[in-house]
């Protein structure tokens, strides 16, 4: 008979303790132990266990090799018809890589992966699609509204993990989506699906899974309340990638973020919009994004923004309007809110806007969440804009981070923002002095020191 042992596993950071705590002595977070059930014959992270039931990752292959003898052409990206997709991965998708997509109930995990499911299938062989949430014939309905229902596209509908690995070693698929890691489970852990214990030992498996067969991997996680991927910490740092799918479910518009790649750069994004017919690229963001902006009207502007190595224009909408409360309010949708406390704390202190009694509601059309410091000087020029009642010219667009002095300060890649602008129509730029492009793109450019300055020149003609 195995032993067993009861141990404590912290929700936030993985960190095991041997008796109960409020708080975890790593992290420092309150209430986040879990209580599991371990038993002595269990290896860490589930390898020792896999390596003694037949698996060959510690049998012989894990030997020391040099470095320019190691073959790498099984390794090469495998590019999909859905550039998008590919570009936030790094280019493609990696053979043997393990990738997590989070995102919030409803917003298209299960559709994108099963849109990816299809284009593998197509372009490579057999690919299995594991669902513990629904039955085979939910997901085909779901596939023939897509278009995606290849003949290589293989369905199963399991949650006990060993069974599904069987079934990936009888079929050898060119790749797996298993929807969702949150509800697989290994049998000889006591703790139910979606523990931490679970979420962890089963990621671990797979992991080894896409390593030893060189398997592209894509596990769809929960995610909280909070929006963080459910489950404990450790899963994101099991992973190669972790990838967010964001946007407001209210709007059509999504973003693919990658919050982590080991084969690419963290800062791309994808585009999509959500139809009928699935996730649908969107090859111009900005044009999309802009098609609703209103010539004439007060508190808008028009930032340049960059996603990664790509620029977005986006519309930044303000609205200033008297308070009726002794605690004026302060609203923000798509930008972060101590962000905006700050920008109206300038405002106040070196513009002279009167804002102490006014409430402030900020907004990015599109459902888009932005968190680059060059949308500053956009945002203060809408809250101005509408204080103000004086609107900017549409032609214009702004760029500029703002410092707590009322000093713009330069932003990078200065180049490819003033071409986005221009290639969309703008014809004027407001940026900072210190910032000069090193090719002429056609825009008249404003170079500004102050944000004074920068609202004066933003709202003149407007």
């Amino acid at each position: 008979m195995a032993k067993t042992k009861t141990i404590f596993i912290c929700n936030e950071c993985g960190k095991e303790h041997f008796k109960w705590a409020g708080r975890c002595s790593d992290c420092g977070e309150w209430n986040t132990l879990e209580e599991v059930v371990e038993s002595s014959n269990s290896g860490s992270f589930g390898f020792g266990r896999q390596a003694r039931s037949g698996g060959t990752l510690l049998a012989g292959t894990n030997l020391p090799q040099k470095i320019n003898e190691i073959q790498a052409d099984a390794y090469q990206r495998i590019k999909l018809p859905l550039a998008e997709f590919s570009r936030v991965l790094g280019g493609g998708v990696v053979p043997g890589s393990l990738v997590l997509v989070g995102g919030d109930p409803g917003i298209g995990k299960s559709t994108l992966l099963q849109q990816v499911a299809g284009l593998l299938a197509e372009s490579l062989g057999p690919v299995l699609y594991l669902s513990g949430e629904e039955s085979v014939y939910q997901i085909k309905m779901r596939a023939e509204r897509l278009g995606v229902a290849h003949n290589d596209l293989y369905l199963l509908s399991e949650t006990n993990l060993d069974i599904a690995i069987e079934h990936v070693r009888t079929l050898q698929p060119k790749a797996l989506i298993i929807d969702s890691i949150q509800t697989v489970y290994l049998q000889d852990l006591s703790s139910s699906a979606g523990s931490v214990s679970q979420v962890r030992e089963c990621a671990a498996r797979l992991m080894q899974l896409a390593k030893s067969e060189n398997l592209p991997i894509f596990l769809v996680g929960h995610v909280t309340k909070e929006g963080h991927i459910a489950g404990p910490r450790v899963l994101e740092h099991i992973v190669d990638t972790v990838l967010y799918l964001e946007g407001d479910r209210f709007h059509t518009y999504r973003l693919l973020r990658a919050q982590k790649n080991r084969f690419g750069s963290t800062n791309e994004v994808g585009v999509f919009e959500m139809k009928a017919e699935g996730m649908v690229e969107v090859s111009n963001p900005s044009e999309a994004f802009l098609a609703e902006h209103q010539a004439g009207a007060t508190g808008s502007a028009v930032a340049v923004t960059l996603e990664g190595t790509r620029p977005l224009l986006l519309e930044m909408q303000g609205l200033v309007s008297q308070s009726a409360f002794s605690q004026p309010r302060r609203t923000a949708n798509g930008i972060d809110l101590s962000r905006l406390h700050l920008l109206l704390a300038v405002l106040s202190k070196r513009v002279g806007l009167a804002l102490h009694n006014q409430d402030v509601f900020v907004n990015v059309v599109g459902g888009i969440h932005i968190n680059e410091p060059a949308a500053d000087l956009a945002v203060a020029a809408a809250i101005a804009s509408s204080f103000r009642e004086k609107a900017i010219q549409r032609s214009t667009a702004l760029i500029g981070e703002i410092g707590l002095g009322g000093e713009l300060r330069s932003v990078s890649q200065l180049d490819k923002r003033l071409n986005e602008a221009a290639k969309l129509g703008f014809t004027r730029c407001i940026l900072p002095k210190h910032g000069k492009p090193s090719q002429p793109n056609g825009l008249e450019l404003v170079p500004v020191g102050t944000v004074v300055e920068a609202l004066h020149l933003a709202m003149r003609g407007g």
